[in-house]
């Protein structure tokens, strides 16, 4: 059965669990995908306007990287109220701390470009922790392995994507050959978005197994 089906009936035959960590994630995926958007249509306007739009679109994936462990962190630790918080706290910590380190204007310069791409992918590597730990309290839970299937799939897209920004690969090696398309700042926006096209599956089968199976 399909999973949107899934998860459309089942809550009408149990007591569905709370649906915000899948929320915020959606909320924060929309974010950054307008942030980005909003970015490139008005960023060359004006040097301010430039300005104001490259800090919204850092803060964007910053939104992003950090609603993205809220559905796996949640559910998985939904009935271990201490590792829930402790993983979430220090999730939305990073993600606020890298949100406004992102609003500083030395933050911009282009010899950080890497050092961005770095901070980026850090956060994200600091999911490892959690997976980690899940596998370990659900290793015979097929649900567990399936999501942490969907969500190294999204890191190694997300992670993918960094590494494309960070090294300029492939005008890099052809200059000027892909000034109008297949330049790593698009291919980097198709991996981002395929990277929370992924983690939206994972988090669909998140909810039919809490809202089968509860605690």
């Amino acid at each position: 059965m399909n999973d949107d089906l899934v998860n459309t009936i089942v809550p009408l035959m149990h007591q569905p669990i709370t649906r915000w960590p899948f929320f915020a994630f959606l909320g924060g995926a929309m974010f950054c995908l307008l942030a980005s958007s909003t970015c490139h249509l008005l960023a060359c306007y004006s040097e301010r306007l430039s300005y104001i739009m490259l800090r919204l679109d850092y803060a964007g994936i910053a939104a992003l990287i950090a609603t993205s462990f809220y559905p796996p962190v949640y559910y998985s630790f939904m009935c271990s109220p201490f590792f829930c918080n402790l993983y979430l706290g220090i999730i939305t910590v990073l993600g606020v701390a890298t949100g406004i380190f992102s609003l500083l204007p030395m933050f911009q310069r282009p010899q950080f470009r890497k050092f961005r791409a770095s901070l980026f992918f850090g956060m994200g590597m600091s999911g490892i922790a959690p997976i980690m730990h899940k596998l370990i309290l659900f290793k015979n839970q097929p649900e567990a392995v399936q999501t942490t299937g969907y969500e190294v799939l999204m890191g190694t897209l997300y992670g993918l994507g960094a590494l494309i920004y960070a090294t300029r690969i492939p005008e890099r090696w052809k200059p000027g050959r892909f000034d109008i398309a297949g330049h790593s700042h698009q291919l980097f926006h198709v991996l981002v978005v395929a990277g929370a096209y992924t983690h939206y599956h994972a988090g669909l089968v998140y909810l039919r197994w809490r809202d089968l199976e509860g605690c």
